[in-house]
């Protein structure tokens, strides 16, 4: 019994269990007697009197001639078959009356249900109608006359219950408001990271479109300077190249002349060495000859090209130097942002 009452204290095994003890035809939960039909369905026995009476207008009493009647579950459509005896020839079903019997004993013990009126717990006939305000908790009149709360100050339980309930009311319309308040709140925030992410985007597009038009002017910049070098190269390797040629032809007409006065010299009779055309040996070819050293020359550092150093430490300092400059729009919104945070 003490296993059974510990299953019914639980609210939902109340329930359920009350559920299944409701009679299909007047919808209530069974007043014993409790019978039970062959199809092992119950019945309050005045509800299967008064189906089996539907079915059987004749039948009158257990006196009576008629022998029996029949009707049908109203659970399953079953077809009942009674002798002379009608409904009270039906077992009882002590089981379910048993249980309702437990049933009642502890709905008695459960909580209030919402709508009932509480009852003191000092003065078990007395309701609970007035508020000790002192105490702050609501309580019965006797208690106010002879029990604890006799010294104190009470009100009227209504009134006190309509003030506090629509000052809760207050406090949950001022709660909806600052829940809507930080709604918006949360909004206006995504709102703004989401405009962060977008301009956080369009700014690297621009860092980098400006980043990229540098680089395309550097590279200009650097063209053109090494074509400038390139045609100073081309002027000085032709003035050289133009030097080399000069002094080797003025080198082959001197080899010719040394290889002809070496022949002259080998002849060692006096009128041949003497028939020579002098013109070759004469002074003024000699004289012209030994000019080969006079040609053109290039001073001393014509190949440098120290003039085309570029210095660019500036430049990298200046590059190093880059940075974001921050508006002064952005740091009155960073007051604001933080004055609106701190409200």
């Amino acid at each position: 019994m003490d296993f059974q009452a510990g299953i019914l204290r639980d609210g939902n095994a109340m329930d359920s269990l009350e559920k299944q003890l409701i009679c299909p035809i007047c919808l209530e939960m069974f007043s014993k007697p409790v019978v039970i039909l062959p199809c092992q369905h119950n019945l309050c026995r005045k509800c299967a009197n008064d189906v089996f009476q539907a079915a059987n207008p004749y039948w009158q009493s257990r006196g009576s001639v008629i022998s029996g009647g029949r009707f049908r579950c109203p659970s399953c459509r079953h077809e009942v078959l009674l002798d002379r005896h009608g409904v009270y020839g039906l077992q009882r079903n002590l089981l379910v009356e048993n249980i309702i019997d437990i049933y009642k004993q502890e709905c008695s013990s459960r909580p209030l249900k919402k709508g009932e009126h509480p009852m003191c717990k000092e003065h078990e006939d007395e309701r609970i109608n007035i508020y000790c305000v002192t105490c702050e908790v609501p309580t019965c009149s006797m208690c106010k006359v002879f029990g604890a709360h006799k010294d104190c100050e009470v009100a009227p339980l209504q009134s006190v219950f309509q003030g506090q309930k629509t000052e809760l009311n207050n406090c949950i319309s001022m709660l909806v408001a600052g829940n809507d308040r930080i709604q918006t709140i949360i909004s206006q925030l995504e709102d703004s990271c989401r405009s962060t992410e977008e301009n956080s985007e369009a700014a690297k597009q621009e860092l980098c479109a400006r980043f990229d038009a540098l680089a395309a002017l550097l590279e200009e910049k650097k063209s053109e300077l090494l074509q400038r070098i390139t045609h100073e190269q081309g002027d000085k390797t032709s003035f050289i190249q133009g030097l080399i040629r000069q002094y080797k032809e003025q080198l082959e007409k001197s080899s010719r002349l040394v290889e002809t006065a070496i022949q002259a010299m080998e002849e060692t009779g006096g009128a041949t060495f003497l028939m020579w055309d002098r013109t070759i040996f004469s002074l003024p070819r000699i004289v012209e000859a030994s000019k080969g050293g006079r040609l053109g020359k290039i001073e001393s550092g014509y190949e440098n090209m120290d003039a085309f150093s570029v210095s660019l430490d500036h430049l990298t300092e200046a590059v190093q130097a880059l940075d974001f400059e921050p508006a002064e729009e952005d740091e009155e919104y960073f007051d604001g942002e933080e004055e609106e945070v701190e409200e």
